[in-house]
């Protein structure tokens, strides 16, 4: 691996580190400085690797979700989702038409399914739409992921589970000691899973050893 590569994964590290730890310390202004950094970063170093141009839109796009929910106004929050949105269309692009179990489809469907029922009632009203939306395109995402192998599907599982966490506190459903950790802690390993397995099935195992 390039020295170039080495130090933008390790400045993505540190910026992982900083964030988690400053949730779970309650230090917001560290998490306010380290969260925007986190995918710049990634992306950065993604195209020190030889990234496709889908992957780096991707990351950069999850960028300008993170910036968004920085703020908590309802504006900021759909702009936000609809970044992310864009992004999940960019890492459809990239699993292009390769081959996924249509047992592990079905799975996801029944998850789509439960999700979107149980937390209905809950969500606000001008959200409920734009969230079902969301979350179809998210788990369109996460399924096809799998076509780029073990590391890009656990990825994609993991970018549902965090983003469900975020549904789950929108809602206003009982939420586990430190909530944004837990949102934090999954989105940044799936979007580095994501990243490790899309560099591992298009460019091999030996470019993409870290």
């Amino acid at each position: 691996m390039k020295t170039s590569s080495r130090v933008l994964l390790a400045a993505f590290g540190l910026a992982a580190a900083v964030d988690l730890l400053s949730l779970l310390a309650g230090a917001e202004l560290g998490h306010q400085i380290a969260k925007p950094l986190l995918m710049p970063l990634l992306a950065a170093y993604a195209v020190t690797r030889g990234a496709p141009g889908p992957l780096t839109a991707a990351l950069l796009l999850g960028w300008g979700g993170d910036v968004f929910l920085l703020s908590d106004a309802d504006w900021a929050f759909l702009v936000g989702m609809g970044s992310f949105a864009a992004g999940h269309v960019c890492y459809l692009f990239l699993f292009g038409r390769g081959r996924t179990s249509p047992l592990l489809g079905a799975l996801y469907a029944l998850a789509l399914l439960a999700t979107v029922a149980l937390l209905w009632p809950d969500l606000p009203a001008e959200l409920r739409i734009p969230v079902a939306g969301y979350s179809l395109l998210l788990t369109a995402m996460a399924y096809r992921s799998s076509a780029l192998g073990l590391l890009a599907g656990l990825g994609g599982a993991l970018f549902l589970l965090s983003d469900t966490l975020i549904a789950t506190g929108v809602a206003e459903w009982p939420q586990l000691p430190a909530p944004d950790f837990w949102v934090m802690l999954t989105y940044i390993a799936a979007q580095y899973l994501l990243t490790a397995g899309a560099l591992r099935a298009m460019y091999g195992e030996r470019r993409t050893t870290v």
